[in-house]
């Protein structure tokens, strides 16, 4: 502020004679008060604005403290990390071992070790006796034969009217009229076989039994494939196998199984009849024209994965049909010795199958299909399952033979 201005208005006061004096020194004290009360006032908000925003930081800063890593945490995250790599290559490698399979024999995948056409006879006598192995490990046997009846009947000292039996009529054929006395017979007769035996299992019902008693070499090609798909179905049959035994495992006969009877392993279409579904191989599934039925799961052979169905039939208790289900989809145990069959087994894990549909019927207990069997007491039912099998390529694509590879391309073209 200009004092002379100041000291000019005192001059031009100077009416106000001794007071004049004071004038400058009043005005100043003004000045001052007027500066004095917004100082203070802007202040006292400074003041209460700090303290309430310095509280506000005081705590958040509290709550960063508290929450601060310590300076070994990135230990700590790097064991996660690698936690979670851990378990990423399991994953892969379980996938890839539930592929590493036991061969039936080890002279013809990839490509046959030997040009004799005897290897080829060698792997179906292997096949059809690894499965009477599997049949045998249920214990396992079908109901009587028809020359076990015919003997039974001709031994019992009873009267009856087995001299005018037809047995040309074949056997479990419900119109075979018996006196009342054969009938009791041959329910005896029955009944033994049932009490001996854990499921009813015939192997000629399962694929590829027929087939190779029957083999017929056809060029080396087709018998390494021939040789190739069915040691896919002895997988999938070990693994059907392996259920029953489970779901069995506590019981002294059919009339105690929860599995009664295995009536049907096959790779063909429904409409199929009997003898073809006998000899109908695997094949990898490619496309729903390929399918046993609309996959709900989606998959179909690629990059990754091959792709197979199948179709099982068994008689089991009405209590059992989900635990059959859920038993057959299951993780199942298998060594392994590697595809050379020579190094240290190993034992692995795979769980492959998948229930695409199923179908449950009644029985008659006294038609051609079931005359001759005993279930007992239990309520039964047929379980009609179509179902998928997963071959990850990743653990077998190394043995695949050649000539399926370019089959396979050829169908793809």
């Amino acid at each position: 502020m200009d004092i002379s201005k100041f000291k000019d208005l005192i001059q031009r006061l100077s009416f106000l004679g001794n007071y004049s004096s004071l004038i400058l020194p009043v005005i100043i004290v003004l000045v001052g008060v007027l500066l004095f009360i917004p100082t203070q006032l802007i202040s006292s908000k400074l003041k209460k604005r700090i303290e309430n925003e310095s509280v506000s930081i005081g705590r958040r800063v509290q709550s960063l403290i508290e929450r601060t890593v310590s300076r070994n945490q990135w230990e700590v995250e790097q064991g996660y990390q690698q936690a979670y790599e851990r378990d990423a290559n399991q994953t892969a490698l379980l996938v890839r071992q539930s592929s590493q399979r036991r061969l039936l024999s080890y002279k013809i995948f990839p490509k046959p070790k030997d040009t004799s056409t005897l290897i080829f006879k060698e792997f179906g006598q292997r096949f059809r006796g690894a499965v009477d192995r599997l049949i045998a490990r249920v214990n396992a046997l079908d109901c009587p034969t028809e020359a076990e009846l015919k003997r039974g009947l001709q031994g019992s000292s009873l009267p009856s009217s087995r001299q005018g039996l037809d047995w040309s009529m074949g056997r479990g054929r419900s119109n075979l009229i018996l006196s009342e006395v054969d009938a009791t017979i041959m329910d005896v007769l029955c009944r033994e076989k049932a009490e001996s035996a854990f499921v009813y299992a015939n192997p000629a019902d399962l694929s590829g039994y027929k087939f190779w008693e029957e083999y017929e070499y056809a060029g080396m090609d087709t018998a390494v494939d021939d040789c190739w798909y069915w040691q896919l179905a002895y997988w999938i049959t070990e693994d059907i196998i392996d259920t029953i035994d489970v779901l069995n495992s506590g019981s002294n006969s059919v009339f105690t199984s929860p599995v009664k009877r295995l009536l049907d392993v096959n790779f063909a279409a429904s409409g199929r009849v009997a003898g073809e579904k006998a000899a109908a191989r695997p094949h990898y599934v490619r496309s729903i024209e390929e399918a046993l039925t609309e996959p709900h799961t989606g998959r179909f052979c690629s990059d990754d994965i091959d792709v197979v169905h199948f179709n099982v039939v068994v008689v089991v208790s009405t209590k059992a049909v989900l635990p059959f289900m859920q038993q057959l989809c299951s993780a199942k145990q298998h060594k392994f010795r590697g595809f050379s069959g020579e190094e240290q087994e190993q034992v692995f894990k795979h769980n492959q199958i998948t229930v695409l549909e199923s179908n449950i019927r009644s029985i008659d207990r006294g038609d051609t299909t079931h005359n001759f069997y005993r279930y007992g007491e239990d309520a039964v039912v047929e379980l009609d399952l179509i179902c998928e099998y997963i071959f990850n390529k990743n653990g077998y694509d190394e043995i695949k033979p050649e000539s399926v590879k370019e089959s396979l391309k050829k169908l793809e073209e």
